[in-house]
């Protein structure tokens, strides 16, 4: 069975192993595979393990590896070493946690690939993050500013710590969807101002169909709702 499932027109997603973080907090790790019309984009690139570089390969060349925020800096070496004719495009500070890694450019606000994917750099003291919307699947592509982790992913302290941080969300009743949040210590690391808000009605202002997060549930009903609940803590 291929490591990698289409989720749209033109995008696939595949989900990686479990990584742990600072303090012990374990995360399961998600990448998106975007066709280009000059080859793929892997988003926020997971290990490259056998199975997985087969999957993709059965798409197309890789020419274009995306590292959305500098926390997400772990499989961008190896990457390039197996697909060494790809870009990486980093969102800023990605260097100075990966020295050594060959940047392509730093992303901003400009789109890479006009009428295909749109971007918005949504600043914060902890790491930058550019968010995408890749328009032939309709979808939102965030890798930490929303997570969205079922209610007893984690557990004991962290568990605690994952609840009153807004990592975690409770279900609201049988089969119902982890609704995504913007943890409370990225609320407090974007701060506050016009030039927030501005950035935050671009995102709001993209015709989504989906949400796909580096650590949660996909969000395939309702997306608009969700992304408006999920900014809605930012004042007018």
């Amino acid at each position: 069975m291929s490591p990698l499932r289409p989720f749209g027109t033109d995008l696939w997603l595949g989900d990686g192993p479990v990584v742990t973080a600072a303090l012990g907090f374990r995360y399961p790790t998600r990448m998106a595979v975007l066709r280009m019309p000059q080859g793929l984009a892997l988003w926020s690139p997971v290990a490259p393990t056998p199975d997985m570089r087969a999957a993709v390969a059965t798409l197309g060349p890789v020419r274009h590896l995306i590292a959305p925020n500098a926390l997400h800096n772990l499989h961008a070496a190896a990457w390039l070493q197996a697909a060494p004719d790809a870009r990486l495009h980093a969102a800023p500070g990605f260097e100075r946690r990966a020295p050594g890694v060959r940047v392509t450019d730093t992303l901003g606000d400009s789109p890479l690939w006009p009428g295909v994917v749109d971007q918005v750099l949504i600043p914060n003291r902890i790491a930058p993050e550019i968010v995408l919307f890749h328009r032939p699947s309709g979808t939102v592509l965030v890798c930490d500013l929303l997570q969205g982790f079922d209610a007893d992913w984690f557990t004991g302290w962290r568990g605690l710590v994952a609840r009153l941080d807004g990592m975690t969300h409770a279900r609201t009743g049988p089969g119902a969807t982890v609704a995504p949040g913007v943890p409370r210590k990225f609320r407090l690391a974007m701060g506050r101002g016009a030039d927030l808000r501005s950035r935050i009605a671009r995102v709001l202002a993209w015709p989504a169909r989906q949400v796909v997060m580096a650590h949660g549930t996909p969000v395939t009903e309702d997306a608009p709702a969700y992304l408006r609940r999920a900014f809605g803590w930012l004042p007018d």
